[in-house]
C-alpha cells in the first residue's frame, strides 16, 4: 500500500489538467475518467503508472468504504488495506468502454472484498453453510452484475441470475453483519459516560406485577375475612407464622396449614385446579 499513497506524478501528469478544484468530487471522477481511458491504449509501463494514479486518486474512497465496517472485531488497520487491495483489483479490471462511472464499478467490488474477508476472519457465529456457500456466490455475482448494469444489483436481481429463492438471497445479504458483536462496555457519546450496556433496557417487573393484581384480585375477593388478613400479615407486612398465630389467636402449625388451604384455594380459583386432599 506505501506504493499507492506515495506516488510522484511527473510533469505532465494527467492531474495537472484543468478542470474543478483538487480534492473535489468532480475532479476526482473527471481526472479518474481521463486516465482510464489513457490506459486503454497505453504501453504496459505506461498502463501501470496510470492505473496507480487512479488508485491514489480514489484511495480516500476505498478508505470510506472500511470505514462503514468499523468496530466489527476486526483492526480497522486491517480493513482499509483489504479495501486498498480490492481499489487495485478494480483499478485493473474496470473496463472504459463500458460507459459506466468507475465508482460504480470499484465500491461494490470494494465492499465485496471486505465482506468476504469477513466471512473468512471474522465470524463469531457461524452461519449454517449453505449461508455461507451463498454469500460467496452472491459476492461474484454483485461484481458481475454491477459491471453488467453500472449499479449494485437488487436482491431480487441477484436471486435471478443465481437461480436461488429471494428468501435464501435475502438471508444470505442479512447475515452479512453477523460478525463479532460489540461490548456491552463499549462507551456511547462523545463523553464517554455512559456505556452500551446502561443504554440497553431491562427486564419491567411492573407488568408482571400488574398482571398479578388484576389475576388475583378476583379470587382474593372469594376469600374469608380471615383468609385475607392472614395473606396482607404474610406477603404484605412480611410478617412470620409466629406473628401471624398471635395476631388471629392459632398456633404457628395452624398457621401454616391455614397458608397452604389458602394457596391452594387461589390456585384453584386461577386455574381450575382443585385443592390437594388434607389442606383445607
Amino acid at each position: 500500500m506505501s506504493s499507492i499513497t506515495s506516488l510522484h506524478a511527473p510533469a505532465d501528469s494527467p492531474t495537472d489538467s484543468p478542470g474543478p478544484g483538487p480534492g473535489t468530487r468532480a475532479y476526482r471522477a473527471e481526472q479518474t475518467e481521463a486516465l482510464l481511458r489513457r490506459s486503454a491504449d497505453a504501453s504496459a509501463p505506461e498502463r501501470q503508472w496510470l492505473l496507480e494514479e487512479v488508485v491514489r486518486l480514489n484511495i480516500g474512497v476505498a478508505h470510506a468504504v472500511a470505514a462503514r465496517y468499523r468496530s466489527r472485531g476486526i483492526d480497522q488497520d486491517d480493513l482499509e488495506q483489504v479495501a486498498g487491495l480490492a481499489l487495485v483489483k478494480a483499478a485493473h479490471g474496470f473496463d472504459p468502454t463500458a460507459g459506466h462511472p468507475f465508482l460504480s464499478y470499484c465500491v461494490p467490488t470494494i465492499r465485496g472484498e471486505i465482506k468476504r474477508y469477513f466471512r473468512d476472519h471474522g465470524w463469531m457465529v457461524r452461519p449454517p453453510r449453505r449461508i455461507q456457500e451463498l454469500q460467496a456466490r452472491i459476492s461474484a455475482a454483485e461484481a458481475e452484475l454491477t459491471y453488467a448494469l453500472g449499479r449494485s444489483p437488487r436482491p431480487s436481481e441477484l436471486a435471478v441470475h443465481l437461480d436461488e429463492s429471494l428468501e435464501d438471497v435475502t438471508e444470505a445479504l442479512s447475515s452479512d453483519g453477523c460478525f463479532t458483536p460489540a461490548s456491552l462496555d463499549r462507551p456511547l457519546g462523545d463523553n464517554g459516560s455512559v456505556s452500551l450496556g446502561d443504554a440497553l433496557g431491562g427486564e419491567d417487573t411492573s407488568h408482571s406485577a400488574a398482571e398479578a393484581r388484576v389475576l388475583l384480585a378476583p379470587a382474593v375477593r372469594r376469600l374469608g375475612d380471615r383468609d385475607r388478613r392472614i395473606l396482607m400479615l404474610r406477603f404484605f407486612r412480611g410478617c412470620t407464622q409466629q406473628e401471624i398465630a398471635e395476631d388471629i389467636g392459632v398456633t404457628q402449625m395452624q398457621v401454616s396449614r391455614l397458608l397452604s388451604r389458602i394457596l391452594a384455594d387461589l390456585r384453584e380459583s386461577l386455574h381450575g385446579t382443585p385443592a390437594a386432599p388434607g389442606l383445607s
